[in-house]
C-alpha cells in the first residue's frame, strides 16, 4: 500500500487531514510528530492516531537539536522580522520538514503532507524545505489547497461526521489557532483577526501580565561561550534545558509578549500575539555581550545583513545558499564572544546590570574621561576634516 508521512500534532486540523488523506489517496498514513518543546500529550497523539487507523506513529524528541542548531544560530544573528517578531514559528518548520523527508525515504513513502493553510506562510516554509531535501522524488500534498473544505465551520462539520474529537478553549469555545515550541507560542484567529480588538488575557500561556508579575526585581546571569549561551546563574545546562529555564524565569516576570500585525510572505497582512520569554532574554543578553567583545566593523556588518537574514527565515529560506552565506558572516568572529551578562527583570522590562568578559575589545584606558595619553587628539581632528570633505560627495 502507498504511504504518506504527515506532520501530525494530534489536534483537530491534522486529525481531519489524516482522515482526508486516507479517503482521498487510499494510502497508509504515517503520523509523524516532532517534539520541539511544544505542549505535547504523547498518549493523546497516539490514541487519536490509532483511533483513525494509523499503524505507524513516530514521535521524535528534537528539542536539543532545535535549540542548538536552529534557535541559537538565529540568536547569534539577532534576527527580528519587522522590528519585533523573533521568528518562533518560522524557525521550527525547516527541521520538521527535514525529518519528514528522512522518514519518507526510510519507509519508502511516495509523499509528505502538512497541515498549513492555503493563506499562511507555513505552507511555503514546509514545501521549500521538502524541495531542498526531496526535490521531485517525493510528492508534496497540501490538503488546504486541494480539498473543498473552506472554513473552520466546514472542518468541524467534517470532524463530527468522522467522529473526530473537537477541542475547546478555556472558555469552552472552539480554540484559537495556536503554534508553540520551546522558543515561543503564537496565537491567531477569532477576536484577534480584527486589529482593533485587544487580546484577551486568557489566551496567554507562558507569560503572566506585567501587572501581575512580582513586585520584586529578579536578577539573572547568562554566560556565553563562542557566542552561544551555556550557563544560567552559573549552572551549565543543555541547550534545551537552558532555554526552558529562561522561559520560566522570564514568563513569571511578564517578559516576551508581542502583539503584531505582520506582512506575510504571500502578501496578506495578519495579526498575531506572540510569547517568546526566554528568547527575549537571550536576544537582549547576546546583543549586550557582543557590544563589549566585537569590533565596530563586525558589529555593523552584522546589523546590515540582519534584516535580510530574518526575512529569509520568515520566508522559508533556511536551507538556501543565501542564508548559509549570511550565517558565515554572522559567525565569523563568534569565538571572541564569551562572558557573563547580568540582567534585571521587572514587570515586563529587562535592564542590563553588568557585562563581564576577558575580551580586550573594550578599553577602559581609551574610553576614560580622565586625561590620558592613549588617544591622539590630533588624529581626531584629521578624522573630522576628512569626513567634512565627504559631505558633498554622492
Amino acid at each position: 500500500m502507498k504511504k504518506i508521512v504527515l506532520a501530525y500534532s494530534g489536534g483537530l486540523d491534522t486529525s481531519i487531514i489524516l482522515r482526508w488523506l486516507q479517503e482521498n489517496y487510499k494510502s497508509e498514513v504515517i503520523a509523524y510528530t516532532s517534539d520541539i518543546g511544544q505542549i505535547i500529550d504523547k498518549k493523546k497523539i497516539i490514541k487519536n492516531a490509532k483511533r483513525l487507523g494509523v499503524k505507524k506513529i513516530i514521535i521524535e524528541d528534537l528539542k536539543d537539536i532545535f535549540v542548538k542548531e536552529y534557535v541559537f544560530p538565529m540568536i547569534r544573528a539577532h534576527a527580528v522580522y519587522e522590528g519585533v517578531y523573533l521568528l518562533g514559528t518560522s524557525i521550527a518548520r525547516p527541521l520538521i520538514a527535514k525529518r519528514q523527508v528522512a522518514i519518507a525515504k526510510k519507509y519508502k513513502a511516495f509523499a509528505v503532507s502538512h497541515g498549513a493553510t492555503g493563506k499562511g506562510n507555513d505552507q511555503v516554509r514546509f514545501e521549500l524545505s521538502y524541495s531542498y531535501f526531496a526535490g521531485k522524488k517525493i510528492k508534496t500534498i497540501a490538503p488546504w489547497r486541494e480539498w473543498k473544505l473552506q472554513s473552520r465551520a466546514d472542518l468541524i462539520k467534517y470532524a463530527k461526521k468522522n467522529n473526530i474529537p473537537i477541542p475547546r478553549d478555556k472558555k469552552g469555545a472552539p480554540p484559537f489557532s495556536v503554534d508553540d515550541n520551546i522558543f515561543h507560542t503564537s496565537t491567531e484567529g477569532k477576536v484577534l483577526e480584527d486589529p482593533k480588538n485587544s487580546p484577551p488575557e486568557f489566551i496567554f500561556q507562558r507569560t503572566v501580565s506585567p501587572e501581575k508579575a512580582p513586585n520584586k526585581k529578579t536578577k539573572i546571569v547568562i554566560t556565553f561561550k563562542n557566542s552561544d549561551p551555556i550557563k544560567v546563574n552559573g549552572k551549565k545546562l543543555s541547550a534545551a534545558k537552558l532555554l526552558a529555564k529562561l522561559n520560566i524565569i522570564a514568563g513569571k516576570n511578564g517578559i516576551g509578549r508581542v502583539d503584531l500585525v505582520e506582512n506575510r510572505f504571500i502578501g496578506i497582512k495578519s495579526r498575531g500575539v506572540y510569547e517568546t520569554p526566554g528568547g527575549t532574554l537571550l536576544y537582549i543578553a547576546h546583543r549586550a555581550i557582543e557590544s563589549v567583545t566585537l569590533d565596530k566593523d563586525t558589529v555593523h556588518k552584522k546589523e546590515r545583513v540582519m534584516p535580510e537574514y530574518a526575512e529569509l527565515i520568515y520566508n522559508g529560506y533556511w536551507f538556501s545558499k543565501k542564508r548559509f552565506k549570511l550565517q558565515k558572516i554572522i559567525d565569523k568572529k563568534r569565538n571572541q564572544v564569551s562572558g557573563d551578562i547580568i540582567l534585571s527583570l521587572y514587570k515586563g522590562n529587562v535592564s542590563i546590570l553588568s557585562r563581564r568578559t576577558r575580551n580586550k575589545a573594550y578599553s577602559l584606558k581609551k574610553v576614560s574621561f580622565e586625561e590620558n595619553k592613549t588617544f591622539n587628539k590630533k588624529k581626531v581632528e584629521n578624522f573630522i576634516k576628512f569626513h567634512s570633505k565627504q559631505l558633498n560627495k554622492a
